[in-house]
């Protein structure tokens, strides 16, 4: 996983939650109410992992390429289960058009590489005074893929790409992503039911944190709070961003320390992961009494919302999506374009193994819509000094149009 600025942020809510005194609130939480959402969660199976990989080489057959070369991380997850970090050292999976594929990791780290692995694949290893890109040319050649045209998947490493060039000067080197994204970005009903799973846990979390907010909590307590229930839900957090007041105009907050205070907007950004697969979900709402100025953009980004949900429909281009939004905002004052005050950022992002993923809901993105896309609907607000309003659900694509991960809420009144 990368780091994101909304990783950075949310760091600090593993700290203790204090009072405005600093008098120690609870180390622990009263959790006794919250039961593991997760036990039905299945994992991917054998089943599935095999039809990733027929997938792919009949993806690599249309598209003329002879190999890919993937390095640890989600995509290497999704097509070998392999669970690895990336380091100095490079292990990398190399899949080829046909037959099995090749795992090439440092001696040292094999029999631990190999305790995630969930296919039939050869394992080649390198020792620490040797060039893994060498390996990699090895097994290519062996397959008599040396000369053929070699996708490399888009997030590896510049060092990677140069010395597996160098290694074999007769192959083209090419973008994987009709392969790689041709796989990810349709989800299957397995992952399409953990991906649910992990929204459950989330509105569940965002259920008991809500309540418990009070007049004098930092971003910092109001998220750790939303991460120890969602623990107990069985989630593994990945983030529970809290932006509080005027922080709450910067999509991904600030490093000021804010309090909850009457009258002001909590905006609350989290997700968690189970099994490997991750939700996303916003909500925003006022400590106290709200005022006309916040109840009119908070209604007008629950609007922004439907009409991003209706806006997307099979076959239509994934920029339309925002478009329709951002019509819809300079209809009623904001904008134009990205400009404040107004939505800043796109109206939404890819989801699944990783919290964002291609393809996005951005101006000018023509890829279209289809049966399984997974994507978060978060057309915010931003207002610079005053306050900010983000709503975000998930949704996947049906044959006949979107349906929600989480239903969005209907009112500010009820904003959980």
């Amino acid at each position: 996983m990368f780091l994101t600025r909304r990783h950075l942020l949310a760091a600090g809510t593993a700290l203790p939650f204090l009072s405005v005194t600093g008098v120690l609130r609870a180390a622990e939480p009263d959790l006794s109410q919250l039961r593991d959402l997760t036990t039905g969660a299945v994992p991917i199976g054998a089943t599935e992992y095999a039809g990733r990989l027929t997938r792919a080489q009949a993806l690599m057959k249309a598209n003329g390429l002879g190999a890919i070369l993937i390095e640890s991380g989600s995509s290497m997850t999704y097509f070998t289960g392999v669970r690895w970090g990336r380091s100095e050292r490079l292990t990398a999976v190399v899949i080829p058009v046909e037959g099995r594929p090749c795992i090439v990791t440092p001696f040292f780290e094999e029999p631990s590489v190999r305790q995630t692995l969930a296919i039939p694949a050869d394992v080649r290893v390198w020792q620490e005074d040797q060039d893994p890109l060498r390996t990699v040319a090895g097994f290519l050649t062996d397959r008599r893929l040396g000369t053929r045209p070699i996708g490399i998947e888009e997030t590896v490493r510049f060092f990677a790409v140069e010395a597996l060039a160098a290694a074999l000067p007769r192959a083209r080197l090419t973008s994987a992503n009709p392969v790689v994204r041709g796989c990810r970005m349709v989800k299957t009903p397995a992952e399409i039911a953990l991906m649910q799973v992990a929204t459950d846990v989330t509105i569940a979390a965002y259920r008991w944190t809500h309540p418990r907010v009070e007049a004098g909590m930092t971003g910092a307590e109001i998220g750790a709070l939303m991460n120890a229930a969602t623990r107990k839900l069985g989630g593994s957090p990945e983030f529970a961003l809290a932006l509080i007041g005027p922080a709450a105009a910067l999509p991904h907050g600030s490093r000021e320390v804010i309090r909850v205070s009457d009258g002001q907007v909590v905006l609350m950004d989290c997700g968690c992961t189970v099994l490997g697969y991750q939700s996303d979900v916003s909500r925003t709402w006022v400590h106290g009494i709200a005022t006309p100025e916040q109840r009119k953009v908070w209604d007008t980004v629950a609007r922004g919302q439907q009409i991003a949900f209706a806006a997307a429909k099979i076959g239509a281009p994934a920029g339309s999506v925002d478009d329709a939004v951002r019509r819809y905002y300079e209809g009623a004052g904001y904008g134009p374009g990205y400009r404040l005050p107004g939505l800043s950022h796109r109206t939404g992002h890819g989801i699944g193994m990783d919290g964002h993923e291609p393809v996005n809901f951005v101006h000018g993105e023509a890829t279209p819509l289809a049966a399984g896309m997974c994507f978060s609907d978060e057309p915010g607000l931003y207002l610079p000094g005053k306050f900010g309003v983000r709503l975000e659900d998930c949704f996947h694509m049906t044959p006949t149009g979107p349906k929600w991960f989480s239903e969005p809420p209907r009112s500010l009144d009820a904003p959980v």
